[in-house]
């Protein structure tokens, strides 16, 4: 397994809308090996999701794991948000590509998502709190969309100058 470059805003390949994974993908052992390395990038980060659109792949899939113990992954092909709950969560989210910045999004607290897992089979998840959060954070980045997008314009601007000033000091 081997780390991968995670894009990072203000990146226009993040604005890249995914296409769907074809059936023969699945057999390929290089997607399955991508996959592994997803998991280890997304570990490493530190962080609990990972689309592919952020590793400059651009096809509709994802990886997910949002416990301490790092023992339950779970990978999203093609996911379709079914069903969206009326409650809605705030969360305060984070993004790989966009480090070190944090702000409250507002999101349905409940989903229904539908997908292919790494073999292509087929599954339904009903999930809430904070893997429905990371789940539709991440299918966001498959449609070209980033959590500072849901923010007022003053908050954006000012996460964003958190972002620069971070990256300054980092250089």
């Amino acid at each position: 397994m081997s780390l991968l470059p995670i894009l990072e805003y203000p990146h226009s390949r993040l604005r890249k809308v995914a296409a769907p994974v074809a059936g023969d993908r699945f057999a390929d052992p290089a997607f399955q090996r991508l996959l592994d390395d997803m998991f280890q990038t997304m570990y490493e980060a530190p962080g609990i999701g990972l689309a592919a659109t952020q590793i400059d792949t651009h096809e509709r899939f994802l990886v997910i794991d949002v416990t301490e113990s790092r023992d339950q992954p779970l990978v999203f092909v093609n996911p379709t948000i079914r069903e969206a709950s009326k409650d809605l969560r705030v969360h305060t989210e984070g993004c790989l590509s966009i480090p070190g910045v944090f702000a409250d999004v507002t999101r349905a607290d409940g989903i229904v998502v539908e997908a292919l897992d790494r073999h292509g089979k087929p599954f339904e998840l009903s999930v809430d709190g904070l893997l429905a959060t990371c789940v539709q954070h991440e299918i966001d980045h498959l449609d070209g969309k980033l959590f500072i997008d849901y923010l007022s314009p003053l908050k954006r601007d000012r996460a964003l100058k958190k972002l620069e000033k971070l990256r300054k000091d980092r250089d």
